[in-house]
């Protein structure tokens, strides 16, 4: 036993670790009869244990033993025992370890996890294609808080819009396969805009032109204009993700109208240099009679017709 140094300072800190240690105490009779009530369940056949997942079971193993180890080093400390060179915290560290190392698996696996429960818990299949599909009520709800959020950004502004019951933005289902955006940081996202903005940075005209000017590089000369070559590079890659997933992607009015215009904007070198393109028409225009000629015989081409 180490006899503590100051006995001021212990009696200071006595009844603030007396309240601590019954809140422990109550914490961990609850946890008992929890464990209790489940161990029931198990034994008289109502929560089944077979076919689960492997790595849930690790984990939490991993974890019990954690507490456990980690009881034992308050129950030391609480002893007034050395805890220096004990067993139990190279445990601690090694558990700790093993499970910082498992957070990307886990991570991979809550959704597949989520889904299982979801199924074992409402008693449906989680294959089922049935249970993908839209429910009315979810779509009503949420297109009633868009709603009112609406209302009240409307009525924020001074939008007076009387009777406007739905706002006009489509919001999805909860069950549509969206991206899961929910583990993401504000430092992630600083950082994809940032990755985001440098890209549109580099791709852009002025920083070719100065490529061009200061590298050693040699210049490549074309015939086609810088959106041409834009058009081109967007071209190449949405035929590559078409090839790699097999799907073909929609084209929309604005971007066939874009097309056009970058295609039919720019002329060839070859015809700014001949004027008028590569075997241009050497037809050259007939010349308007002038104002003051005299007016071919016969006058007008037509007939005036008789009145009956």
């Amino acid at each position: 036993m180490v006899q503590a140094p100051d006995s001021s300072c212990v009696q200071s800190e006595l009844p603030q670790a007396l309240m601590l240690l019954t809140e422990m105490n109550l914490s961990a009779q609850h946890v008992a009869s929890l464990v209790d009530k489940m161990i029931q369940k198990v034994r008289k056949g109502e929560l089944s244990t077979g076919q689960g997942l492997s790595f849930l079971e690790m984990k939490y193993n991993m974890l019990l033993s954690y507490l456990i180890n980690l009881t034992y080093v308050v129950l030391r400390k609480c002893s007034g025992e050395k805890i220096e060179g004990d067993p139990c915290i190279d445990r601690l560290v090694e558990i700790r370890t093993i499970l910082e190392k498992i957070k990307p698996i886990d991570h991979k696996l809550k959704y597949q996890i989520h889904k299982l429960v979801k199924s074992a818990v409402s008693g449906t299949n989680a294959d089922d294609p049935t249970s993908f599909r839209a429910n009315p009520h979810h779509l009503l709800g949420d297109v009633e808080e868009g709603t009112d959020e609406s209302e009240e950004s409307d009525e924020d502004k001074g939008n007076d819009a009387a009777g406007s019951k739905y706002s006009g933005v489509y919001v999805p289902p909860k069950l549509s396969a969206v991206h899961y955006t929910g583990d993401e940081t504000a430092q992630d996202r600083s950082k994809r805009l940032q990755e985001r903005s440098k890209k549109h940075a580099l791709s852009a005209s002025i920083m070719q032109d100065l490529r061009e000017e200061y590298l050693d590089t040699p210049i490549e000369v074309s015939q086609s204009s810088r959106a041409q070559q834009i058009l081109s590079k967007q071209q190449q890659e949405r035929e590559r993700y078409e090839e790699e997933y097999m799907t073909r992607l929609p084209m929309t009015k604005a971007e066939k109208q874009m097309r056009r215009r970058l295609t039919t904007g720019g002329a060839p070198l070859a015809d700014e240099i001949l004027g008028g393109g590569i075997g241009g028409s050497n037809k050259r225009k007939r010349k308007q009679p002038s104002g003051g000629g005299r007016r071919p015989k016969g006058g007008k081409g037509y007939k005036r017709r008789k009145r009956q």
